[in-house]
C-alpha cells in the first residue's frame, strides 16, 4: 500500500510543480511543493527556491511590498531559498529575503532578515536557535542530537 501511495505522491508532486514553474515561479524540479502555498502572485520570477527542498503546506512566500513603493508602485524583492532545506507549515517569508543552504525554518515562524546556511530559525520574529546543522538531499536534518549513529 505504501509503494502504491508513493508512487501517486510522486506523480503529483511533479505536476505541482510543472505547474508552479510554468506560472513563472524559478523552482527546482527535485522540490517538494505540498498542498495550499501562498506564493507571491503579483512577482513571480522574484521568487527562487533551490534544489531538494520541502516546502510544507500553508506557507507564504512574498516577493512585493505594498507598503514600500518606488513611484507608486510596489517593492518587487527577490526571495532566494538554498537547497536542502525544509520549510514548515504556515511559516512565511517576507519579501528579499535571502534563506541559504540547508536550513530549516520552524512551523508558523516569519522570516524578516536573512538565514545564514545551515541553521534552524524559529519564531516571529524569526531567531536562530541552532547552528551546525546537517541535511541531506531529501532535506531531513540528519545529525540532531538524538540520533544514534550505527
Amino acid at each position: 500500500m505504501f509503494a502504491i501511495r508513493s508512487f501517486f505522491a510522486r506523480k503529483v508532486q511533479y505536476i505541482r510543480n510543472l505547474i508552479a514553474r510554468n506560472k513563472g515561479y524559478d523552482i527546482h524540479p527535485t522540490t517538494i511543493l505540498e498542498r495550499k502555498l501562498n506564493l507571491d502572485k503579483l512577482y513571480k520570477r522574484g521568487i527562487h527556491i533551490g534544489e531538494n527542498c520541502l516546502i510544507a503546506s500553508g506557507v507564504t512566500i512574498l516577493s512585493h511590498d505594498h507598503c514600500k513603493r518606488i513611484s507608486n508602485q510596489p517593492l518587487l524583492a527577490d526571495v532566494y531559498i538554498g537547497k536542502n532545506c525544509f520549510i514548515a507549515v504556515n511559516a512565511t517569508i517576507m519579501p528579499g529575503v535571502i534563506i541559504g543552504d540547508e536550513v530549516i525554518i520552524g512551523a508558523g515562524s516569519v522570516v524578516t532578515k536573512n538565514v545564514p546556511s545551515k541553521t534552524i530559525v524559529a519564531g516571529n520574529p524569526a531567531r536562530i536557535i541552532k547552528k551546525d546543522i546537517i541535511m541531506n538531499e531529501k532535506a531531513e536534518w540528519i545529525n540532531w542530537p538524538g540520533l544514534k549513529s550505527s
